[in-house]
């Protein structure tokens, strides 16, 4: 097991002149402008004392659209689900659909290391299926398969990255949390699918994405309530999938929001192997209020009742910017709750 006290999930707020270069270039020129982003947003991770560093996802117009884009077989439609607030506003959205054969023609996120970060994110084989679960492809007559062949997909990226000197990959895992909603679970049901063998199924997906994970990497699986301008896709606790779960998936630690009460409790930590950590998303990325330095504390010391502390780190609950929009927060926010993560991990750790 291996653990930052100080971790995050992944994507940073893109700056305007970023978000232009998206609107108004192509091929080298993009390129270059995303190089200077990714550069200066490496220099703001190392001003706010982070070991783990990414890109911000610079590259990519959302989490899962650059994947989707460079891999053969998937194109995009419309979802199943909306996303929603704590006022009933909803948004659509789109989503992966398997239209042929799922092959890697090239490297998806290979281009993305390199710049001084030290992480490199990819989402979970459940974002290729679960968002049109009803109808997720026509190239399959089995979920499985399709699951073998991404697999692959996934198994030769990070051979790449480790060859590239990439030790750390977090998978970007959603079903699964949408799959512990009462709600949500109530309409899958509806449309004839058995929640309970969805989650099994992302559970092997996962599985067979990270057979045979290069020897010094170590792989996080962050599980994710949805993330769009500051939305979320579902609620409730991991009780319902937490000991299969944590049990099953084959992974060196575990990115687990818990940033409200619609997050649940600490309880089903105790489902987690002692082989395993958890990086606690304290801090939400979804509003500019900045949290007190002594609740995370409180907080960490009320989950290390379930799970030793020297197992634990903590984080934002998740990224600032899932898509290209980002979340309702400036970059000084940003700033300020990445810092209040290093130094919360200094006051309670120690180092």
């Amino acid at each position: 097991m291996s653990l930052h006290r100080a971790d995050h999930i992944g994507s940073l707020l893109r700056p305007k002149k970023l978000r232009e270069a998206f609107r108004n270039l192509k091929g080298d020129a993009l390129r270059a402008a995303q190089d200077e982003a990714v550069r200066e947003v490496v220099r703001l991770q190392q001003d706010c004392g982070l070991q783990v560093i990414t890109d911000g996802e610079f590259r990519r117009v959302s989490y899962w659209e650059k994947f989707v884009r460079l891999t053969k077989g998937l194109e995009v439609r419309d979802a199943d689900f909306t996303f929603h607030d704590a006022e009933g506003h909803e948004s659509k959205f789109t989503a992966p659909y398997v239209s042929g054969k799922v092959s890697r023609s090239q490297p998806i996120t290979l281009d993305e290391f390199g710049f001084g970060n030290t992480k490199i994110t990819m989402p979970a084989p459940s974002t290729m299926h679960f968002y049109r679960f009803t109808d997720w492809g026509s190239a399959y007559d089995k979920a499985e398969a399709f699951f073998r062949d991404l697999g692959k997909v996934y198994q030769a990226e990070m051979a790449d990255l480790a060859k590239a000197g990439c030790k750390y990959v977090q998978i970007d895992e959603v079903a699964v949390a949408i799959l512990c909603d009462p709600a949500a679970r109530a309409k899958v049901r509806a449309k004839g699918e058995d929640p309970d063998r969805l989650v099994d199924l992302y559970i092997d997906a996962l599985n067979e994405a990270v057979k045979g994970k290069p020897a010094g990497m170590t792989v996080g699986v962050h599980v994710c309530r949805g993330n769009y301008k500051g939305m979320y896709l579902s609620e409730g606790g991991y009780d319902s999938v937490a000991e299969k779960f944590f049990g099953r998936t084959n992974v060196d630690h575990f990115l687990l929001e818990f940033d409200t009460p619609r997050a649940g409790g600490f309880a089903p930590l105790r489902f987690v192997p002692k082989s395993k950590g958890v990086v606690l998303g304290l801090v939400s990325s979804k509003t500019p209020q900045l949290e007190q330095k002594d609740l995370l504390r409180r907080r960490t010391e009320e989950a290390a009742a379930y799970l030793p502390l020297d197992r634990l780190a903590i984080s934002p609950q998740c990224g600032f910017a899932s898509t290209m929009g980002g979340n309702p927060v400036t970059e000084a926010d940003e700033r300020a709750k990445l810092k209040l993560c290093v130094d919360a991990a200094r006051t309670i750790w120690g180092n």
